[in-house]
Parts: structure tokens; C-alpha cells; sequence
């Protein structure tokens, strides 16, 4: 079984290295390169272009949004879906001049400033003085670069409304959300949740918006739970 992994906005396969390593003596992992191109359109269009013909996606924030533009382009390709600390609605006005001038910074040469805002909001309060968690985030932020950056930010300030998308989805899919996430709180994840019907939902304590790196061994169990459910279907 194919799994293939869609980072969130600034990230890259580091994200999900904890899930990699548990999964992939099981199964053939995959990461997503979704810096390619500036809408989530055009993403899932090379993503899908360059996957195997069918797999398991397990997706994060900005991957979300990624995941559920190829559950509209491809639904039939996709046979289960983990989606974390993500959800399906667009930004608020808020939300939205947040990323142009985090857009606006990284054209002006702040790139490397960026961090400094970004990551009190990306962790649990508890871990923001963690220094081996905060050098795995500034490597991929350095991996990701201020072009691949706007690129993805611009696909996420100005992507569609998936809710529609949302309501449709009908395979097995886990949602998980770290309970302090400040930037997808659990009230995204619990309207996921309760708009597809028979999904999985896992609220994490004292964890914020990076699940996957902050509690790895509750995120691996919730996805190798799901991803064994999928082997006993197929048997």
C-alpha cells in the first residue's frame, strides 16, 4: 500500500519523519513536493501527475487544503485520508492580510525574519523553548526557501472554499488536531469530523499545530490504525 504525505506551509518531508520511520518497513512512502507552483490547483495537479495510481493520503495544514483539491480532482484515487490540524473554509480578513505580509516580508528580504513570528503560534506553549524541535522547523523553513514560500502562500490565501469537497468525502479518514493548535483549533477539526460520515477524530492534549512532530507516537498510532484497517478491508 502506497502512502503519500503532503507537508504543511514552510515544511518539508522532516515533517513526517516520525511516521516514516514507523511505517515504512509496512508500506511505500511518498512525500509530496507542493512548492511547485503558487495555487493549490495547479499543486494537485503535479502531485497527482508524479503519484502511484492509488494510495493513502495523510496531509497537514496547507497539505490539507492540497489533499482535499485531489479529493476534487481525483476522489477515485484516494483510499483513505488522514487529515491533521488542518480544515476546510477559507481565511478570514484576519487571517488574510496575516499572510500577505508574511508574503510581503519574504519578497522584501525578511525571509529569515519570518521564524521569529511564525513559531509561537506553530507550537504548544510548553515546547516553544524546545530547542531540537525549533532547529527541526528553521531547517525546513531554510530547506523551503523565500521563492517555494510565496509560492505556497499565495496558493493558500487564495485557495477555494472545500467544504463542499468535505461533505462528499465517503472513504475512511482519520482527523486529528493538537489541542492548543491556535492556528487550526479543534473547532475546525471537530466540523471535519462531524461532515464525514464514520471518520476517525483524535484531539491531542498539549499539543499545537505541529502534531506530527510534537506527539509522533499518538499521530503514528491514529494513522497505522487507520492504515491497518485498510489492509484487513482489502483482505
Amino acid at each position: 500500500m502506497d502512502v503519500l504525505f503532503v507537508p504543511g506551509l514552510n515544511c518539508t518531508a522532516r515533517l513526517f519523519s516520525p511516521q516514516i520511520a514507523a511505517l515504512e518497513r509496512q508500506f511505500t512512502c511518498h512525500v509530496a513536493d507542493h512548492g511547485v507552483a503558487d495555487t493549490i490547483e495547479a499543486i494537485a495537479v503535479d502531485i497527482l501527475a508524479k503519484a502511484p495510481a492509488r494510495f493513502v493520503l495523510v496531509a497537514l495544514s496547507m497539505g490539507g487544503y492540497v489533499a482535499c483539491e485531489i479529493m476534487r480532482q481525483a476522489a477515485e484515487r484516494v483510499q483513505a485520508l488522514a487529515l491533521l490540524d488542518t480544515r476546510a473554509e477559507p481565511d478570514t480578513a484576519e487571517e488574510a492580510e496575516r499572510r500577505r505580509r508574511t508574503i510581503a516580508m519574504a519578497k522584501e528580504g525578511q525571509f529569515d525574519q519570518l521564524h521569529a513570528i511564525l513559531w509561537p503560534r506553530l507550537v504548544h506553549p510548553s515546547r516553544v523553548g524546545e530547542k531540537a524541535l525549533e532547529e527541526i522547523v528553521i531547517g525546513m523553513m531554510r530547506e523551503t526557501g523565500a521563492e517555494r514560500f510565496i509560492r505556497q502562500q499565495s496558493a493558500v490565501l487564495n485557495r477555494r472554499d472545500y467544504r463542499p469537497v468535505v461533505t462528499g468525502i465517503s472513504i475512511p479518514t482519520t482527523i486529528i488536531v493538537g489541542q492548543e493548535d491556535l492556528i487550526t483549533p479543534p473547532s475546525h477539526a471537530q466540523w471535519l469530523h462531524h461532515s464525514i460520515k464514520g471518520s476517525t477524530y483524535l484531539e491531542i492534549a498539549e499539543c499545537g499545530h505541529l502534531s506530527s512532530l510534537e506527539k509522533a507516537e499518538e499521530v503514528n498510532r491514529a494513522v497505522l490504525d487507520l492504515l491497518n484497517k485498510m489492509k484487513l478491508a482489502s483482505n
